[in-house]
């Protein structure tokens, strides 16, 4: 067995936020993510940063994986990453994916969004991301 398999799972709230309806994709990354040994917890349609961040903290989350198509991103990301930091809890990681233009991407990711998966990123190469940057896997695959 690998030292990663004596690792608990990671731990990931994946949500919706705003007013955006469309969660087909959404829910496809979640099953890949769960497929791929994660626990998942979905928040489902148009939760506010506040509530993706409060139920991050309360399941004691790993990452929070946000998913748009409404292009409210430039508003609700860094929402979400200011509430993370307002509870001290930085720690989270925070990656995103839907319609978003890679200069906003790119701005996002400076302020602190972690990654961005556009249009045609596959299920796998979205699980594998997570699983080496979330949840200590960075540290461990560097000891």
């Amino acid at each position: 067995m690998s030292s990663a398999s004596n690792r608990p799972p990671i731990r990931v709230v994946v949500a919706k936020v705003g007013l955006d309806g469309h969660d087909r994709g959404v829910k496809v990354v979640a099953r890949a993510l769960r497929d791929a040994g994660m626990e998942v917890i979905y928040t489902g349609l148009h939760n506010s940063p506040e509530q993706v961040v409060a139920t991050a903290l309360a399941e004691d989350a790993d990452a929070i994986g946000l998913s748009i198509l409404s292009g409210a991103h430039m508003t609700l990301f860094p929402r979400v990453l200011a509430l993370l930091e307002e509870a001290s809890a930085s720690d989270i990681v925070v990656f995103g994916g839907g319609i978003i233009p890679e200069q906003d991407a790119e701005t996002l990711k400076a302020q602190g969004v972690a990654a961005i998966f556009g249009p045609g990123a596959s299920t796998q190469s979205i699980a594998e991301w997570v699983a080496s940057h979330v949840g200590g896997a960075e540290a461990a695959s560097t000891s």
